[in-house]
């Protein structure tokens, strides 16, 4: 069921411009980071069980190493009364982990991604990486394929969602970017350059369909659903 006028305008305000069939779509910044850092501190006892220290402290130091980072080493995800590049004010989304000030578009990604031609951009927060693709490609009606094990996902994110049986890809992600672009690989090699996570990982189409592949299996995009880190830390 298609938004009505009034759900796709704000939709769209979220998002810095749209996408267009034949954008390659970039992920900056490892997904589900935040979502990953409050469960390795707010479970701390029960991960410990299974992982060692050093294991668990990486764990709660994911998103200032693998996220997307402005020069001066804050987060790039956007916070309440803050604009992003377009000059809409973008709200923020779910339990936040320590507080992030400044622009969305100061940060080194955000920046790059502008330099080299991207059509959109979105910071990723409540809900993860599938409700950023499901947010993106609804405000600009264009169907897409995407490939799950391009997504760039740290392993200590993958191994602490499997102890508490949840979806990394519907997890917090602050600290990503999901970025629309006409060609999307010298964007990926910049990011890597700057010491970001960064890959393809699918593009759009002028089609109704949004599918989502792993390893030859597709399936539908969905409507987005409650952030999966309600399951852990209600």
């Amino acid at each position: 069921m298609r938004l009505g006028q009034a759900a796709m305008e704000a939709l769209q305000a979220e998002i810095c411009g749209l996408l267009t069939p034949g954008n390659e779509l970039v992920v900056a910044g490892a997904v589900a980071l935040e979502g990953t850092v409050q469960i390795a501190k707010a479970k701390h006892d029960i991960l410990r069980e299974h992982f060692s220290e050093s294991f668990l402290r990486n764990a709660g130091e994911l998103r200032d190493v693998y996220g997307t980072v402005k020069e001066n080493g804050e987060s790039c995800a956007p916070v309440g009364n803050k604009e992003d590049c377009c000059g809409e004010t973008m709200a923020a989304g779910g339990k936040l982990s320590a507080p992030i000030t400044g622009k969305v578009e100061d940060c080194a990604a955000w920046k790059a991604a502008k330099a080299a031609g991207a059509t959109a951009l979105y910071a990723m927060g409540e809900g993860g990486f599938l409700s950023a693709l499901w947010k993106m490609a609804e405000a600009s009606q264009v169907g897409l394929e995407m490939d799950f094990t391009k997504v760039p996902i740290r392993q200590e994110t993958i191994e602490i969602c499997e102890i508490f049986d949840i979806n990394p890809y519907k997890l917090n992600a602050r600290g990503a970017i999901l970025i629309g672009i006409p060609a999307g690989e010298a964007l990926v090699q910049e990011l890597r350059r700057l010491g970001m996570m960064a890959a393809v990982i699918g593009q759009t189409n002028a089609g109704n369909d949004r599918m989502l592949y792993y390893n030859g299996n597709g399936r539908y995009l969905e409507r987005p659903g409650k952030d999966e880190i309600y399951k852990v830390l209600p």
